[in-house]
């Protein structure tokens, strides 16, 4: 049984950092890419960051480019967010994904196999 399970949430001021975790287990890790998707209240889920199986190569959304950054450690199962120089408009909770997609479908969650149970992330203005 697939799981994966987020951690690191909470509350942080404008301008703060957080550092999400997300630990798998149940799957191959290292063939999976990892991704990382975001809901605010009354929105749709959108797409934050993906890391790639092979090779590693991250990519990022727009609205948080330059102030998060995806990394994973394939021996611990474990994909992480660092989020920095946080913004109110960042709050949401936070999700994790796997799946073996093409490049052009990354930032597609239907194309994510698996998912995490979420984390809320609360930036105060």
């Amino acid at each position: 049984q697939v799981q994966l399970v987020e951690s690191g949430g909470g509350l942080v001021h404008t301008g703060g950092s957080l550092r999400l975790s997300c630990e798998a287990s149940g799957l191959t890790f290292n063939t999976y890419n990892m991704g990382w998707f975001r809901q605010a209240p009354g929105k749709e889920r959108e797409f934050v960051a993906v890391i790639r199986r092979y090779g590693g190569g991250t990519y990022y959304a727009d609205s948080v480019k330059g102030r998060f950054t995806i990394s994973r450690e394939n021996a611990k199962s474990t994909v992480y967010l660092q989020m920095n120089s946080l913004k109110p408009e960042d709050t949401a909770l936070y999700y994790c994904a796997a799946g073996m997609q093409v490049l052009s479908a990354v930032a597609d969650s239907s194309s994510y196999r698996h998912w995490g149970q979420g984390t809320q992330v609360t930036v105060s203005s």
